[in-house]
């Protein structure tokens, strides 16, 4: 299910900054024959429509609310790529005051966010002949940070998802990759503190289009992810990638 993203159509959630950003420039920089800008507030994506004139299409789209997802999909009916970048982040530890609320507002955006778009948008890759969903999840899916523990849950839960997905997309030819950054320079890495460490977007962007080409389920694009995703190699490879009859004992 490989392919080249060079005069293919993509979309992309939470577009206008950050990864976001960088995955729509890398797209463009790849040869995409034309990219959705997917974001919240359409005005948030003019400086992309005068940078990139007709192969930039600016379209609403809030995780949210399942109605403009919908709308999105029947907008973009000719994507071959999906990448569900946009997330949110609490800083809340198990134990905040704010910690059941944090975490269904994360659950609510991180896992049934990507459950919408894989709901609206399966279909469209499906009638398009497969190509790829692509979701943004995280190095905390394999790996809780007790001052973000709840955005971990969410993130666990998430590529939980994916790799459902993974499964019941392979009948209609979508590949589906499965995104874990770890510290990136976004304001959610400002916002929790990470500046010192977080790396480039790009990083990011690229090690996606790279997946796509080369056929790969996870990714690990920058120096934390890769040291996590070394370690986590062996199990992803024999346990999550692999052939397993199901029991349902």
């Amino acid at each position: 299910m490989a392919f080249d993203v060079k005069g293919k159509t993509v979309l992309v959630t939470g577009a206008n900054r950050g990864i976001g950003l960088a995955i729509v420039q890398e797209a463009i920089d790849r040869g995409a024959a034309k990219v959705y800008a997917a974001v919240r507030k359409l005005d948030s994506a003019a400086p992309l429509v005068v940078q990139y004139g007709d192969k930039l299409i600016p379209v609403h789209l809030d995780l949210e609310d399942p109605a403009t997802i919908q709308s999105a999909a029947g907008q973009a009916s000719d994507v071959d790529v999906v990448v569900n970048n946009a997330g949110v982040l609490k800083t809340a530890s198990a134990l905040s005051d704010d910690a059941i609320e944090s975490l269904q507002y994360e659950i609510d955006i991180n896992v049934f966010g990507l459950m919408r778009m894989a709901q609206a948008f399966a279909p469209v890759l499906k009638k398009n002949g497969g190509g790829a969903l692509v979701q943004l999840n995280s190095v905390v899916s394999v790996k809780t940070f007790a001052d973000i523990a709840t955005y971990s849950a969410s993130k666990a839960a998430s590529y939980s998802i994916t790799q459902g997905l993974r499964e019941s997309l392979a009948d209609q030819s979508t590949q589906v990759v499965s995104v874990h950054p770890g510290p990136i320079q976004t304001d959610m890495a400002h916002n929790a503190g990470l500046d010192d460490v977080a790396e480039s977007p790009s990083l990011v962007a690229s090690a996606i289009f790279d997946a796509i080409a080369d056929g790969r389920f996870h990714v690990w694009p920058d120096s934390m992810a890769k040291q996590i995703g070394g370690q986590y190699q062996s199990f992803a490879e024999n346990v999550v990638e692999a052939e397993m009859q199901e029991n349902p004992a």
